[in-house]
């Protein structure tokens, strides 16, 4: 059962199409990745479904409800953890959930033990009555997390959620964040530049200069490079990708300073047979099984980094204009 439902969705900002007819749909209970590069359409798309902007044409909906035409029962059943940190540095991580509770009307008699369980979730009651600013980066992610769903609702969106943390932090949470479907039957919404946590995802749509161009499980989307993957680093990638594609009939193309090479067969038999025909121009030579960011180049052309600083300024204020919309 679909518990998110876009079709044909676009929206224009004069004469720039920032999403261009779109179509998806978000399994109940599922985790669903929604990827591109910078200025792809991702952030316009999210704060539609987020009844932050209207789209100029096309319908989305959420649990059945209409995002424009019923945007207040729409904010019910969403949690969202943006890019920037939002929690209050001055309050104990108690009344920052407490807070939470207060906005979204949970009766007065069920306040303790939703924060109590949220807290626990993400590890963190032991600390509840510490003043977040005493917390460090992961911890207040999780934090983030609790409050999200102390409300209970339907479909979460987190907004690359580890983004600046350090490594075991990403790992920590990425385990809470994999337990959610499960233990408090939410659905989850997400985006991310870190390829490896896209894995964790049901479903992925890759989004593109307003389009989506690729759609469908982790796995299924690996079978589209085909086979190995092979970078090359040579003293002349220009020289060398015209020597590759004449005597060994293979696609090539340069890609931030490496040869790219796709769809490989064999690749353990093919690197012997690229260094006797480059000979001293190779630099370097590795190996790849298809991962999910060899996907990512071969849709779209380039890397996913993380979002620019512009990225997290419409943030900044998306998350303004949700606050002004949820007070009305």
């Amino acid at each position: 059962m679909s518990i998110i439902s876009v079709e044909n969705l676009t929206k224009k900002f004069g004469a720039v199409t920032a999403v261009d007819g779109i179509s998806f749909e978000v399994e109940q209970g599922s985790i669903f990745g929604f990827l591109g590069p910078n200025g792809a359409g991702k952030t316009t798309t999210i704060s539609i479904l987020c009844t932050l902007l209207s789209p100029t044409s096309g319908m989305a909906l959420i649990d059945g409800h209409d995002c424009m035409r019923e945007s207040s029962e729409v904010r019910k059943q969403l949690g969202i953890v943006f890019q920037d940190n939002t929690l209050d540095k001055e309050l104990t991580a108690y009344e920052n959930l407490l807070f939470h509770s207060y906005l979204y009307s949970i009766p007065k008699g069920e306040r303790g033990e939703r924060i109590k369980d949220a807290l626990n979730f993400v590890g963190l009651y032991e600390r509840k009555s510490e003043p977040v600013k005493r917390f460090s980066g992961g911890m207040k992610r999780r934090l983030e997390v609790a409050r999200s769903i102390v409300h209970q609702p339907k479909v979460l969106f987190l907004d690359e959620p580890t983004l600046g943390l350090d490594p075991q932090s990403r790992t920590n949470l990425w385990e809470f964040i994999a337990k959610l479907p499960a233990k408090h039957d939410v659905t989850i919404f997400m985006t991310t530049h870190y390829m490896e946590e896209a894995e964790i995802c049901n479903k992925i749509a890759v989004i593109d200069k307003g389009k989506i161009i690729a759609q469908g499980s982790p796995e299924d989307l690996k079978k589209m490079v085909g086979g190995d993957v092979v970078y090359l680093r040579t003293k002349d990638n220009k020289q060398a990708i015209a020597e590759i594609k004449k005597s060994l009939g293979l696609d090539a193309e340069e890609r931030d300073g490496e040869i790219f090479i796709a769809s490989v067969s064999k690749g353990e038999a093919c690197i012997p047979v690229l260094i006797q025909s480059l000979a001293d121009m190779v630099v370097s030579v590795r190996l790849q099984r298809p991962t999910l960011n060899d996907v990512f180049l071969k849709l779209t052309g380039k890397a996913m980094r993380p979002e620019t600083v512009s990225g997290g300024g419409e943030m900044k204020d998306a998350i303004r204009s949700y606050r002004r919309k949820f007070d009305k």
